[in-house]
């Protein structure tokens, strides 16, 4: 990841911090708290007013592009050409131009590090999330908490409830970049945040779930040691339905435990 602040030139006051997270080419944006209508860059006055200072990926590279040279640009082979570039990469353009835009006094310059207000919203962004039976979601947070969002309880926000009448979609959800959301097909996000505030704290962490699948969940030798048989012992035993199968796997499966166990009671 690479970080920026966002300068205003005219005022000499720091506006925000840019993330640029590389593999993905994701962008996002932390505004400082202190911002208004008023002094927040003109493309995300709606979201200050609502006091929402982390700005979604989608709005961040929007702002983006609207400070770099367009993709679609007649020249831009020649632009490219002229610096070097072997493709059209909006953060090459940025850093180049300094972030700089003929429509306000903005620009960018490069951290190292990231400052307080950034890292303390980060600690409630997603470290894992587990999809569960029906519409409920585990979500593993960076301050090491876990809590249980039901995800039709947020109605039509952000898209969920066109997330929810597709299974595949559903299953779909994955953690973005940074763990600012939940992203289902790559199109639809919830912010950590709102999960944060609408999950149900359980008293577990990650750690613990770590334990369970380090102690409790065994592969293929590791279950026929146990018994003390061969994989095709192990085979019939699943087709007479003596133990179930946690995941299978051409290229090797996985067994609960305390199921092998009961095989040798």
């Amino acid at each position: 990841m690479k970080s920026y602040e966002i300068i205003d030139g005219e005022h000499g006051a720091l506006v925000g911090v840019l993330l640029y997270y590389e593999k993905s080419g994701t962008f996002v944006i932390e505004l400082t708290d202190g911002l208004d209508e008023w002094t927040a860059p003109l493309l995300f006055t709606s979201y200050v007013k609502n006091r929402l200072y982390t700005i979604p990926r989608d709005a961040s590279l929007l702002w983006v592009r609207e400070r770099v040279i367009p993709a679609g640009r007649q020249n831009i082979q020649d632009i490219l050409a002229n610096h070097r570039l072997k493709e059209y990469d909006e953060m090459k353009f940025l850093e180049i131009s300094g972030g700089r835009c003929s429509q306000d006094s903005l620009y960018i310059r490069k951290t190292e590090s990231l400052p307080d207000f950034v890292q303390e919203r980060m600690r409630t962004n997603l470290r894992d999330c587990l999809i569960c039976g029906g519409t409920d979601v585990l979500c593993f947070f960076i301050d090491g908490t876990l809590r249980k969002t039901d995800l039709s309880k947020l109605g039509g926000a952000y898209g969920m409830d066109k997330v929810l009448k597709k299974a595949a979609l559903l299953k779909s959800g994955k953690v973005s970049p940074g763990g600012y959301s939940l992203t289902f097909g790559d199109a639809v996000d919830i912010p950590a945040r709102t999960l944060y505030e609408a999950g149900e704290e359980i008293p577990l962490g990650m750690n613990d779930f770590l334990a369970f699948v380090q102690n409790n969940i065994l592969d293929t030798p590791q279950a026929c040691g146990l018994l003390e048989c061969s994989r095709q012992n192990l085979s019939y035993m699943i087709k007479q339905g003596k133990m179930d199968m946690v995941r299978e796997d051409v290229r090797g499966n996985l067994y609960l435990k305390s199921d092998v166990l009961k095989n040798l009671w």
